[in-house]
């Protein structure tokens, strides 16, 4: 197996539910990731432009493609309303064969039509 054919998960945080979703919609249909996994509301404290923040985010793991991860996150990047928005790629380093598969068949060249 290639190294552009290993899976990855993609973690990233989302103002609300509603574009969390929009998002994953937008990944699964372009088959730029095998599974979207919206979780639920949690806080995010931090600091941005010299303010101490504390607000309400959805996070959701994407799960894709080594060869697709940058495509993700450029697509995350320009539907995000985030200025800078959390968007990492995380190895994974194993799990269940079929599932990891599973990944591997529901990923590949994007529909030109999306």
């Amino acid at each position: 197996m290639s190294d552009n054919d290993r899976p990855v998960l993609v973690y990233a945080t989302f103002p609300d539910r509603d574009t969390a979703i929009s998002i994953a919609g937008e990944l699964i249909d372009g088959k730029l990731a095998a599974c979207v996994n919206v979780l639920g509301e949690m806080t995010s404290i931090y600091n941005w432009k010299g303010a101490r923040h504390a607000d309400p985010e959805v996070p959701a793991l994407i799960k894709t493609r080594a060869g697709l991860a940058d495509a993700v996150v450029v697509k995350v990047r320009a539907l995000h309303p985030y200025d800078n928005p959390a968007v990492l790629v995380l190895p994974i380093m194993g799990g269940s064969a079929g599932f990891l598969s599973w990944i591997m068949d529901e990923t590949g060249a994007p529909d030109p039509n999306i």
